[in-house]
């Protein structure tokens, strides 16, 4: 310390001091009395120094010398007591005695430090007061905390606004670019949610440009208007707190007083409270985005066609989208925590083909997520790709089949007659070439069925729906197919007086020939084939009855796919053909508007199609068809382009391109 400065003397000190100071010496005199005493007790202290110590009651004098005697022995002792004061009164003090040492060893005396035991009270109920204050924080916070969803945790910040600071209301005024906006309120009108105000004219904007944290307003030093001031009466006090999200402004706590006043502890828990609300609505926030971001990730995978799974390290289910309980018939729930039902993959970039239960083939790819060593399992229906695989194969080896045998025939006697025409006799020569002119036109007919199976596939067939004959068609049919076969009696039913019909005649004749040629061909041990007509509805139906091989049970509809085959492909037992007879003709019949359909019989099968009746005063097509109807030998040998008429058909269900499974059909229709 500099000298030139006043010494800080012990007078000083115990003159300043806020405590009683007093000293007796070993005499029990009275040597030190500071003003703090005198304050506390009236004695000034020319009036006790040199005697007995005034303030101890008679009842308590033993209790003092007591003291006394223990602080002999060199141990400081607090006591809780009372003592009198020059008026009389008995006061309740806190009074701490120490010894004073003397020069050789002894004791020279006692120093007595007291105050009033109120303010000892006083300071237990302030910790006592800021202890429950911190334990109601905590429950403030921990019941903010305790749901993720962004609206409830701001109306409980609300709630704890009111709750932890005494506020007559409360409320929370989100920072919406230049404009603020109340969002949360308690003990306020519901009509003020969502009310909005330019933040640069607001409380939150003067806080936010003052750089601090707080800011208190009253109606002394400013006009409180605001977002939240109407709806509450009296108001006079706005107390607000910013509360910041991952270190950015993102609202603020108002806290609104209409009775009580507001002090540094309303304004040090609105603080606190604020910096824990930006802590739960920074969760909230980032609970959102991952709700949203799965929510998002289940939405595209439920919308994928293709089956999606997750599975775990160990290959088990995580999760199953709606595509694959529909693939796969096994719902979610079932398939967590299992195995799919289906292999896996050897490694990534391998696909799987695999059949189900039920005839469906998936086809399986696999890749790892490295992070989480999970798995990720697409797969998709290929039964249709499968199919179409199916029909190629079946068509190349069918068609393969049906084409070798002309050509093999027509090479084989062009190549003798070339090599041994001198030899041979006129009739062998005649012989020879009517094979070949025979199987050439097999061999063009098996061209064209091919050519029509493509432009009914592709819907290129042009069919017109005129007025037409179409008794005459059925007569002209039977007639041409009954000298065809010896075991065969193909019957015509007499046909009753039959209304007229709308159509193609020249697609009409075409769906007869391949009825009549299927009944005669599936019945290769001969017997009756009968063709019979009626008045059904709103058309005429045709029906061809045999009594061939039949239909194997549930082939009704199969044998209208492309390249169905009789018996299992390459055996002996085969009726030969391309398959593609009554894919043609259902497709004519719809087209004409009518339709072909298949029923097994107790002996042979029975065909049946419809034509469409004519209507008086219906629109007739745009495009009349300017052909005549073609003779049998010209049906036999007409080229594709030669059997569309002039108007496409606008046949409201299109033939669908069916899948051929493995298993075949008894007989080719």
């Amino acid at each position: 310390m500099s000298s030139e400065r006043a010494p800080l003397s012990a007078e000083a000190v115990l003159a300043a001091s806020a405590d009683a100071v007093v000293c007796v010496d070993s005499e029990l005199r009275v040597t030190l009395w500071n003003p703090a005493a005198e304050r506390l007790f009236g004695w000034r202290e020319e009036e006790v120094l040199g005697g007995e110590l005034p303030i101890v009651p008679a009842e308590l004098k033993a209790e003092h010398g007591a003291v006394l005697e223990h602080v002999r022995a060199g141990t400081p002792l607090s006591i809780h007591t009372r003592r009198v004061r020059r008026d009389g009164v008995v006061i309740d003090v806190r009074i701490n005695t120490n010894r004073v040492p003397g020069a050789h060893g002894g004791i020279a005396g006692w120093v007595l430090s007291l105050y009033p035991s109120d303010s000892d009270v006083r300071a237990r109920s302030s910790a006592m007061e800021r202890a429950r204050l911190v334990r109601r924080l905590t429950d403030v916070v921990v019941d903010i905390n305790a749901d993720l969803s962004r609206r409830t945790v701001l109306d409980r910040i609300s709630c704890g606004i009111t709750e932890l600071t005494g506020a007559d209301a409360g409320g929370f005024v989100l920072l919406n670019e230049d404009r603020v906006e109340l969002v949360s309120i308690s003990e306020l009108s519901e009509e003020l949610r969502g009310f909005s105000a330019a933040l640069d004219d607001s409380l939150f904007g003067e806080l936010l440009r003052s750089g601090k944290s707080v800011l208190l307003a009253n109606e002394d030093t400013r006009g409180l208007q605001d977002l939240v001031w109407a709806d509450l009466p009296g108001l006079h006090t706005i107390a607000l707190g910013v509360s910041n999200v991952h270190g950015r402004p993102y609202g603020a706590l108002y806290a609104l007083y209409s009775q009580r006043k507001v002090g540094h502890v309303e304004l040090e828990l609105l603080e606190l409270l604020a910096a824990h609300a930006g802590v739960a609505i920074g969760n909230a926030l980032a609970y959102e985005e991952l709700n949203r971001q799965r929510v998002h990730e289940q939405a595209v995978a439920d919308s994928s066609a293709d089956g999606i799974a997750v599975l775990d390290f160990g290959g088990r289910v995580l999760k199953w989208n709606r595509s694959a309980v529909e693939l796969t018939g096994y719902g979610t729930e079932v398939m967590e925590g299992r195995h799919p039902p289906f292999p896996l993959p050897a490694c990534h970039g391998q696909p799987v083909k695999h059949q189900l239960k039920d005839g469906r083939w998936l086809e399986i790819l696999m890749a790892q997520i490295p992070r989480t060593r999970e798995w990720v399992v697409d797969f998709r229906d290929i039964t249709a790709q499968k199919a179409m695989e199916d029909e190629r194969e079946a068509f190349l080896a069918t068609s393969g089949h049906e084409l070798r045998t002309p050509i093999t025939v027509i090479h084989g006697y062009a190549t003798t007659l070339l090599r041994k025409w001198s030899r041979l006799s006129p009739d062998s020569q005649y012989q020879a070439v009517g094979t070949i002119a025979e199987r050439s036109s097999a061999l063009a007919t098996l061209v064209d069925r091919l050519q029509l199976g493509s432009d009914v596939s592709r819907g290129e067939m042009r069919v017109g729906r005129d007025r037409f004959d179409l008794p005459e068609v059925l007569r002209q049919a039977v007639s041409a197919f009954r000298p065809l076969s010896d075991r065969h009696d193909v019957t015509l039913e007499a046909l009753p007086r039959l209304p007229p019909t709308a159509g193609d005649p020249l697609a009409t004749s075409m769906i007869m020939d391949q009825l009549l040629d299927n009944a005669l061909k599936f019945s290769p041990e001969g017997g009756r084939v009968h063709v019979s007509a009626h008045e059904e509805g709103d058309a005429v139906a045709v029906v061809v009855d045999d009594e061939g091989v039949g239909l194997r049970p549930g082939d009704e509809e199969r044998i209208f796919d492309r390249f169905v085959q009789s018996g299992v492909r390459g055996d002996d037992s085969g009726f030969g053909g391309l398959g593609l007879g009554l894919y043609i003709v259902r497709q004519l019949a719809r087209d004409q508007g009518g339709d072909v359909t298949a029923q097994r019989l107790e002996r042979g099968a029975r065909m049946r199609f419809t034509v469409p009746l004519y209507r008086e005063g219906e629109p007739e097509p745009a495009e009349r068809s300017a052909e005549r109807t073609p003779t049998r030998s010209e049906l036999s040998h007409r080229q594709p382009e030669s059997q569309k008429t002039s108007k496409t058909s606008p046949s409201p269900e299109p033939l669908p391109r069916q899948r051929s499974p493995r298993r075949r059909a008894s007989r080719t229709r």
